[in-house]
């Protein structure tokens, strides 16, 4: 996969996460309410909320439990506590700029449990704008090719404003600018294809190269902050070629 995209990681864990089902279920249904609360509780107007639908179905939760976070993201439900979704900045180890994409009910344990896996991994946490400089935010979705024309999905992505269309290791990545995420989410419907990823996602600017042991120490604090509850996406600076995924999987 491309440096500046952290889809590879999500996939190599993909098998583990959804071991953690109940896990699973608890961030789904947070991107429901927080979809639900942006955009309003219709799927067939809420393009967001539609895909988180698609996405919860996939990993089949139940459809009461899909229901009651709509409910409770439009305000129709008061069960539990209120979810903000919050961006918090930082440094990993070797300089390496992070930002931390959460939904949370307590701002104060989701901080000091990023604090704690942050400096315990010899990296540190940052005050707001200290390394957003570093990214831009974009539209981006990833799916599998398989079963798809590359030819007709390029066409579609451009026509319907992406800037870049990549395809590498059987998987589909689509950028574009965050106007065009709306857009590009209808002609994916339209070709009947369900992302396994969308939404807007933050991309650094500049990649850093590191050491490949240095590479997988970063790697490993990503890998412990996703197994945080509360942290719903991580994005990084920092370019893992692929013979470190290779590396990785053989371990």
């Amino acid at each position: 996969m491309s440096g500046h995209s952290h889809w590879a990681t999500i996939r190599r864990k993909k098998g583990a996460a959804d071991a953690k089902r109940g896990q699973v279920f608890t961030r789904l249904a947070r991107e429901i309410v927080i979809a639900a609360r942006e955009g309003g509780g219709d799927p067939d107007s809420n393009v967001s909320l539609a895909l988180a639908i698609e996405r919860a179905r996939a990993q089949n939760m139940p459809k009461e439990n899909i229901q009651r976070a709509i409910m409770r993201g439009t305000g129709e439900s008061k069960d539990g506590n209120t979810l903000e979704e919050l961006y918090y900045e930082g440094y990993a180890p070797h300089g390496v700029a992070l930002i931390l994409q959460v939904v949370t009910d307590n701002r104060n344990r989701t901080i000091s449990e990023l604090r704690h896996a942050v400096s315990r991994a010899g990296g540190n946490m940052a005050e707001s704008g200290a390394v957003s400089w570093q990214f831009k935010k974009a539209a981006v979705f990833s799916f599998p090719l398989e079963g798809h024309d590359a030819d007709k999905i390029f066409e579609l992505a451009v026509e319907a404003g992406a800037d870049d269309v990549t395809f590498d290791d059987g998987a589909v990545e689509i950028i574009g600018p965050v106007e065009s995420y709306k857009e590009i989410s209808v002609a994916l419907q339209k070709a009947k294809i369900v992302p396994e990823e969308a939404g807007l996602r933050m991309l650094p600017t500049n990649e850093v190269d590191l050491e490949n042991d240095q590479i997988i120490q970063v790697l490993k604090l990503v890998e412990t902050l996703e197994e945080l509850d509360d942290v719903q996406n991580i994005y990084h600076n920092m370019r893992v070629p692929d013979s470190v995924w290779a590396q990785l999987e053989e371990a």
